[in-house]
């Protein structure tokens, strides 16, 4: 993981607010820098399309990343949408309160919130926070969420393991999407945003403690998204889903 006052800037570009860009340098005990001034440092934050987006070197003279809270290709666009496919079996039909304690880049809270869930999110690393509230908080402008008057889902920033350990309510299931090793070495096709997602936080190494505190803390289920060739976190689970070059591994509470 790396230590963000040497590794990542706020970068104002001379449009906006520049005391919106002062408070996120200060929040996160960063710099804040302009193009002139750059450095060696190899990640910044800034807002571009009136988004929070990350940077790296290469996404400088590019649109950068940022979380997107539109539906994935071949997802519905209806809400709630339908749940099918193996993700929402191995979530549950019947379930309704969820925690994502490995929110990332968000796409799988995103998909659960469309197809109807409650939805609380859980990430450690303050940089994707910070991209998450920025998204968050598009959402819930957009008009189909006004409309209905959803709430948004909630996002916590703090240790996973730490939460679920002191947690209030059980909820019917938890959603781990741990970070393991890849198979192979990364190439030039790998998805950018997993790749420096990966740079930011490194290998989930402490993934078997989350799955015992997880299992610890639900009231139903546990689900974890692992890739096709990676060993069951949990040892051999109760139902397993299969979908394109991963799976979702269920645990039922009523058997710890």
């Amino acid at each position: 993981m790396l230590a963000l006052n040497s590794q990542l800037a706020v970068l104002f570009e001379g449009q906006g607010d520049i005391a919106h860009f002062e408070q996120l340098a200060q929040k996160l005990g960063v710099l804040l820098l302009d193009l002139s001034a750059l450095g060696d440092i190899p990640f910044f934050l800034t807002w571009r399309e009136g988004e929070l987006k990350l940077l790296d070197r290469e996404l400088l003279k590019k649109g950068g990343l940022s979380i997107d809270i539109a539906p994935r290709s071949g997802e519905q666009r209806s809400y709630p949408a339908p749940k099918e496919g193996a993700f929402a079996q191995a979530i549950g039909r019947k379930t309704k309160t969820v925690v994502d304690a490995t929110t990332g880049w968000a796409q799988d809270s995103l998909c659960l919130f469309r197809m109807g869930y409650e939805m609380t999110c859980i990430e450690r690393s303050p940089i994707m926070a910070e991209l998450i509230t920025d998204a968050f908080v598009r959402l819930a402008n957009e008009s189909w969420v006004q409309k209905r008057e959803l709430a948004v889902p909630r996002l916590l920033h703090c240790n996973a393991i730490d939460m679920l350990q002191n947690i209030d309510i059980a909820p019917d299931c938890i959603y781990l999407d741990p970070m393991f090793p890849p198979k192979r070495k990364k190439s030039a096709l790998s998805k950018k945003s997993m790749t420096i997602l990966h740079e930011l936080v490194g290998e989930d190494l402490d993934k078997e403690h989350l799955f015992e505190a997880a299992l610890a803390a639900t009231s139903k289920r546990v689900v974890v998204k692992s890739p096709d060739y990676a060993p069951p976190l949990g040892g051999k689970p109760n139902e397993s889903f299969a979908g394109k070059l991963l799976r979702y591994d269920v645990y039922f509470k009523h058997n710890v």
